[in-house]
């Protein structure tokens, strides 16, 4: 009875229950080490949300940009930042009090809209829709010059890095056979 909340499935309650805890840690947490792999297990539930609505390709997209390539550099730079807490500013208490009034808002809201449409956010319209072999024909029919487009964007933007990188190993080469 209690997982049959507004009729939705007892695998979404759960994940969301997930997905809001580990939120919530990442945001009151003190140790930023902790909240990013609070993070990472967010977009992990994140990414199960997203195989319930069978969206397998966004889930393992979401997976490998979110959890493994921007997590990692959030730690790489924590590390590198060296935080402690003789550098935090002081917060006021009021800032709490606004802060606790304002996600209490958000969260009324929030129910007031899962109330409404709570029949109509489980139900799939198309039963495949976020299968790779759909947005793979969707991207090649319907979008094929965006997705061309896109494609030499990335290919000009790295060249540009590498042209870059090199001018300036070759600068820094340059200037210090002038200094010797």
């Amino acid at each position: 009875m209690l997982l049959s909340f507004l009729g939705l499935p007892p695998a979404f309650l759960i994940l969301s229950f997930i997905t809001i805890l580990c939120a919530l840690y990442v945001v009151t947490n003190n140790n930023p080490v902790y909240s990013v792999l609070a993070l990472i297990l967010t977009f992990f539930s994140i990414s199960a949300h997203y195989v319930l609505l069978n969206a397998q390709f966004l889930a393992v997209v979401n997976l490998i940009v979110y959890a493994g390539a921007i997590m990692v550099l959030f730690l790489f730079v924590l590390m590198l930042l060296n935080l402690n807490k003789e550098n935090e500013p002081m917060v006021k208490m009021g800032w709490y009090v606004g802060a606790a009034v304002s996600a209490g808002l958000l969260l009324v809201i929030l129910a007031a809209a899962l109330h409404r449409s709570s029949e109509q956010i489980m139900r799939n319209p198309a039963d495949n829709i976020g299968l790779v072999k759909n947005l793979g024909k969707v991207l090649f029919t319907d979008y094929l010059v965006p997705f061309e487009l896109s494609g030499i964007l990335f290919l000009a933007a790295m060249v540009g890095a590498v042209l870059l990188g090199k001018r300036q190993t070759t600068n820094e080469n340059s200037h210090s056979d002038s200094e010797s």
